[in-house]
């Protein structure tokens, strides 16, 4: 009878949880459970109030704890005969509840984690803290007097995993070595509570998605910077932009609309000399007596240099002949201020 083999359980020194294994020692019989927590010879013995069952066999009973002697007796369907009996003290096994209002404290590299004192007494208990980095596979663990536990040489910038639990001190106060549950699991970086340590990863991993996306982006922004450039080089190489003369003459269409007679006769000055790509060669006009006159009739069988501008050429203008010097050479016929302009290889004829 003695040799039985049960489980006995007394939670938080509230509920007692005795079981059997039925199948093994009574294969086929619905055994009965009773128990009491009088001493002495009036104990008055009560049946179990709640059963357990293993394939619709009685394999355990849970009542309430009443007192710290316990007397259990198993007998068969009838209750005619004892199968087994034992007598213990329910305070030998305890098994406490879960830590209540756990804290957690975080100083620099320190932990420090205290929870609430329970109905039963704290010199039998310890409180057990257990975490790791989520570079670790394993639990580091720490045991400590309840009801605070601290540990040192955390890392601020690794995510960590805390859980804690209360465990009985064998064998000064349990002969079976019983621990509570383990309190829901937290997460911790740097004093901050964290939904998980995930979030850290992925946190991590969406900065560096942002980062690398503002990076691609600049770097095609530079190159097309640079192609662009490339680009414009190249087309001014292959077509170089012609000057537009509203701009080296703009108060002759500002001022005057494009009159460049009314131009010619109230500006002092008929052009202002700008820079241009190639060197034009010097154009010397004489407008005076009989120099101009012996050098007209020299050349006017191998060259042909005509400056009219309506009147302008005719009383030997010398602004209209500077305008007429200025302009680029080519072989086309331009149209400039209204007046067609002959363009030979080295003059220019404005007619």
């Amino acid at each position: 009878k003695d040799a039985i083999n049960t489980t006995i359980i007394n939670f938080n020194n509230e509920k007692m949880q005795i079981t059997w294994p039925s199948r093994e020692l009574f294969a086929g019989e619905n055994v009965s459970f009773s128990y009491t927590f009088d001493e002495g010879k009036h104990k008055v013995w009560k049946p179990c109030p709640t059963y357990l069952l293993d394939q619709d066999y009685n394999s355990g009973c849970l009542f309430k704890t009443e007192g710290p002697t316990l007397a259990i007796s198993i007998r068969n369907s009838n209750g005619s005969e004892e199968l087994f009996s034992k007598k213990l003290k329910s305070d030998f096994y305890i098994k406490p509840n879960r830590p209540e209002n756990v804290t957690f404290f975080w100083k620099e590299d320190t932990v420090t984690v205290s929870c609430n004192k329970t109905k039963t007494p704290v010199r039998c208990l310890k409180l057990e803290l257990q975490y790791k980095s989520k570079f670790d596979k394993d639990w580091q663990s720490r045991m400590s007097k309840c009801c605070t536990v601290g540990e040192q040489g955390f890392d601020p910038r690794k995510c960590y995993s805390f859980r804690v639990r209360l465990k009985r001190l064998v064998p000064h106060c349990n002969v079976v070595n019983y621990s509570s549950d383990w309190e829901a699991e937290t997460f911790w970086m740097n004093g901050t509570l964290l939904g998980s340590c995930d979030d850290d990863v992925k946190s991590q991993s969406n900065t560096v998605i942002i980062l690398s996306c503002l990076l691609a982006v600049l770097l095609t922004m530079l190159i097309f910077s640079i192609l662009l450039c490339k680009w414009h080089s190249l087309q001014n190489s292959v077509m170089p932009a012609i000057p537009d003369p509203k701009y080296v003459f703009a108060d002759l269409f500002h001022d005057h609309n494009g009159n460049f007679q009314e131009w010619i006769d109230k500006t002092d000055h008929a052009v202002v000399q700008t820079k241009i790509e190639f060197e034009e060669p010097e154009c010397i006009i004489e407008t005076e007596s009989q120099q101009e006159d012996e050098k007209n009739s020299d050349k006017q069988g191998t060259e042909e240099k005509i400056f009219s501008f309506s009147g302008a050429a005719e009383n030997k203008d010398p602004k209209a002949a500077q305008i007429a010097c200025l302009m680029p050479t080519s072989n086309t016929i331009a149209s400039f201020a209204g007046f067609q302009v002959l363009m030979n290889d080295d003059m220019y004829v404005m007619l």
